[in-house]
């Protein structure tokens, strides 16, 4: 008679023939995975079950402060392997005195030092529902405020349409007016009554009445939700003239409605969204506070194997001195752009993987402004003005309410032509272009600003480009190579968001927990 077959027999016989990822299933479905499961706020794997096993992570972003974070929670040793000479990756907040680095130049922010006096060239909102990072968050005591995406007093701007730029909620208004009326015309003229049973006909026409404020013959003439005339939005004293509608032939031929117009419907653009108090950097430092002696900076990877039991990383230090460094595991999340330059011993098809990651353009510049111009002349309060030109977005900052002076992102540009335009000007250049084009949605802009910052990360050298321009990040980076495991926004269904940085690191130690604990 055959000896009886243990779990662990028969899970590793598992990953033997199918693969680690159907082990681990196997794992969950016998209760043999640990008690929690990654995405989850508290996130936590068994205590004191790494020691003895050595990890090294390659970079130093939010992926892998995460999984550093969580690996020496339990026992692993660990060590961040970081290319240049500060964590937080593409998480990067600009202050006054920092300095700005690209390929092929250096930008010395001078903008005055006090605590309001920032802008988050990386990330800069956290939806309600990244429960993973929003978690950290709470468990390192980050103070959090509301992140303003969506106002309605700030401005929609196509250069072909409407002589200059219109106030948003005028746009938004007006079009759920026209669009109610063209839908209660149609139920008038019984056009759906296929569709309609007689209350339900009646019940329609009066949410459409509601929803687009019809007059009584069902028309949209405007209404004071758009703002009234005058020198105030609002009536006053006495009841105020609304403001006429705009031309539904111009709002057809404008480009507001492709995405624009319902970008606050989109899941990661819904309120409510958060910021760190003081810069999206809080994050990273209080990672930093807990993992900072794993980390050895300026170490650049030069060369990633897998080997019979392990791993072996090559790396060279500043002034060039060359070190290896080997490990029982290495999860890496290095971005693709620059990975792929990497000599390695990767399988064919997970080298095919990388390369077919191509990352946006992304480029933000932000300035400081002399007053708060956008409170003051327009009432905007945090919140985006959208317009056609390279610069794609204007973000007023939903922070410092009141204050003498205040940082206004001036473009936020990730479409390949404008982000490649943008790209390869010098950072004085991309200044004063964007000035230029802020011009069309703010007369006297140019007036209004002291100094400026720009990132373009295309040119930044250990970047290449902002994130994954694909929400499918391929299957087989999901799997390890050998023992070398990958993180980063870029393995996850959540391009350029923190939430995905954070995931992707818990999936993958995780899977190394896992594995260890078969052994």
């Amino acid at each position: 008679m055959q000896p009886k077959m243990t779990k662990r027999q028969f899970l590793q016989s598992i990953g033997a023939v199918s693969g680690v990822a159907t082990m681990y299933r196997s794992m969950n479905a016998l209760g043999m995975a640990s008690p929690t499961t990654a995405g989850t706020t508290q996130f936590q794997l068994t205590p004191a079950s790494g020691y003895g096993t050595r990890v090294v992570i390659l970079g130093a972003g939010v992926s892998g402060l995460v999984a550093a974070y969580e690996l020496s929670k339990a026992g692993f040793d660990c060590t961040v392997l970081e290319a240049t000479g500060r964590a937080g990756g593409r998480n990067l907040t600009a202050r006054s005195g920092d300095v700005i680095r690209e390929e092929d130049s250096r930008q010395w922010v001078d903008f005055d030092a006090e605590d309001h006096l920032y802008v988050n060239l990386g990330p800069a909102r956290l939806p309600y529902h990244h429960t993973a990072i929003l978690g950290y968050c709470r468990e390192f005591g980050v103070d959090l405020e509301v992140f303003t995406n969506d106002n309605r007093a700030a401005f929609f701007h196509n250069q072909d349409r409407f002589d200059g730029p219109v106030v948003a909620r005028q746009v938004m208004t007006d079009t759920r007016g026209y669009i109610a009326e063209l839908l209660a015309k149609a139920v008038n003229r019984n056009a759906l009554d296929s569709e309609l049973t007689g209350e339900d006909k009646e019940m329609i026409l009066d949410l459409l009445r509601s929803y687009g404020d019809l007059d009584p013959d069902d028309l949209y003439v405007g209404t004071s939700r758009g703002g009234h005339l005058g020198p105030h939005v609002h009536a006053g004293l006495a009841p105020g003239e609304v403001n006429d509608p705009l031309d539904l032939s111009q709002l057809l031929r404008s480009d507001f409605w492709q995405y624009k117009l319902h970008f606050s419907q989109f899941l990661d653009q819904n309120p409510t969204l958060l910021q760190p108090v003081g810069g999206m950097d809080a994050i990273v430092a209080a990672f930093e506070e807990r993992v900072e002696s794993l980390i050895a900076y300026r170490c650049i990877v030069t060369s990633i194997r897998k080997t019979s039991d392990g791993v072996r990383i090559a790396y060279r230090r500043r002034r060039g001195r060359r070190s290896v460094l080997e490990a029982d595991f290495a999860i890496c999340t290095i971005p693709a752009p620059v990975l792929r330059d990497i000599r390695n011993n990767f399988s064919p098809e997970t080298q095919t993987a990388i390369e077919s990651i191509e990352f946006s353009k992304a480029v933000k510049i932000g300035f400081q402004a002399q007053r708060r111009f956008w409170e003051e002349d327009h009432a905007i309060y945090g919140g985006i003005s959208w317009t056609d030109q390279d610069i794609t977005q204007i973000w007023y900052p939903a922070y410092g309410y009141h204050r003498e002076k205040g940082i206004i992102l001036g473009a936020y540009i990730w479409d390949p032509d404008p982000g490649l335009r943008y790209s390869e000007m010098a950072p004085s250049e991309r200044l004063q272009a964007a000035i230029a084009e802020g011009e069309l949605i703010h007369p006297g802009y140019a007036t209004e600003l002291e100094s400026g910052v720009s990132r373009a990360w295309p040119k930044v050298r250990f970047q290449r480009g902002g994130w994954p321009e694909s929400y499918e990040p391929p299957e087989q980076l999901r799997e390890p190579d050998g023992r070398i495991y990958f993180a980063g926004d870029q393995l996850s269904a959540l391009p350029g968001w923190q939430e995905g940085a954070a995931l992707a690191a818990q999936a993958a130690v995780t899977a190394i927990h896992e594995r260890v604990m078969m052994t």
